[in-house]
């Protein structure tokens, strides 16, 4: 399939061939100790490519955490660079956890640095902000579409804090009475139905990030409507190490939870690299069967 093929359609095969689970490459200090590499740039790009090895096969799809690797300067970005090349070589669908999110020509070119086809962080989809207003970031959206590329903004996250915020509701919008996580969520499913072949696409190219330790309903999202068409990819942080387990999968997140990706790191990456492989093959399972 051609990475010109739009996101949602390649979001689709993956899920076919090889089920829901992204492995998040988070190399936490801690996680590198354990593992037995240095905490350097040296360290997390072996840290990353001994991860996208024991994914590639098993798992479709990958989630590098760009902080651990930014905290290294220039070195860890070459060594990102390395680890993003190494696993769209290996055929993963590549979702870069930037959070990024600006206006105008500065979030353009946020997008520009994860989405250009040929860039050097060259990813298949970008997390971002769009607190700003999702019209902030149409531009982002626009050009991801025309290179199938993908984008899941964030909507209802699931670190505590956010709540007060994802939850506020609305009072100048379009969408006045909604919350915000509500809104966005919204949007984003509009932003999909209004593409050309909206209909014959399975899964939207743009996505939402909706935390599975969240309470989504008191965040406004409707998890009884009918499932929206095209179908929301949801990035949903939260099971395995954050507490929310595979087995609440349908009752978290309702009738979108066909499009929904089970993120897990640290309780897949805490096997160590002896263990890695086995610990993704086992959670490949479990998230398969939590998902029928």
């Amino acid at each position: 399939m051609s990475d010109a093929t739009p996101f949602g359609e390649r979001l689709d095969a993956i899920f076919a061939a090889y089920g829901k689970l992204c492995v998040g490459i988070d190399p936490h200090a801690s996680l590198l100790d354990q593992w037995g590499l240095p905490d350097s740039a040296e360290g997390v790009r072996e840290f990353g490519l001994r991860t996208v090895d024991a994914v590639a096969g098993r798992a479709g799809i990958v989630k590098p955490q760009v902080a651990f690797f930014e905290r290294h300067g220039a070195a860890g970005y070459v060594a990102l660079e390395r680890v993003l090349a190494e696993a769209r070589d290996a055929g993963l669908l590549v979702i870069a956890d930037v959070k990024r999110g600006d206006i105008g020509t500065s979030v353009e070119a946020y997008g520009q640095a994860w989405l250009r086809p040929g860039s050097g962080l060259e990813s298949d989809a970008m997390t971002i902000s769009a607190y700003q207003g999702l019209g902030s970031i149409d531009g982002v959206l626009t050009a991801a579409d025309s290179a199938g590329k993908g984008v899941f903004v964030l909507a209802a996250t699931s670190n505590p804090e956010a709540a007060a915020i994802q939850r506020a509701v609305l009072q100048q919008s379009s969408r006045a009475g909604n919350t915000v996580a509500q809104a966005i969520t919204a949007g984003v499913i509009g932003w999909n139905q209004g593409r050309a072949d909206a209909a014959s696409r399975p899964l939207g190219s743009v996505g939402v990030v909706l935390g599975a330790t969240v309470d989504l309903r008191t965040s406004g999202i409707d998890l009884d409507a009918e499932p929206p068409k095209p179908g929301l990819p949801v990035l949903a942080p939260g099971f395995g190490h954050q507490g929310a387990e595979l087995s609440d999968l349908r009752a978290i997140y309702g009738s979108l939870a066909g499009g929904v990706i089970v993120s897990e790191s640290r309780s897949i990456l805490g096997a160590g690299p002896d263990g890695l492989a086995e610990a993704i093959r086992r959670r490949v399972n479990e998230v398969g069967a939590a998902s029928v």
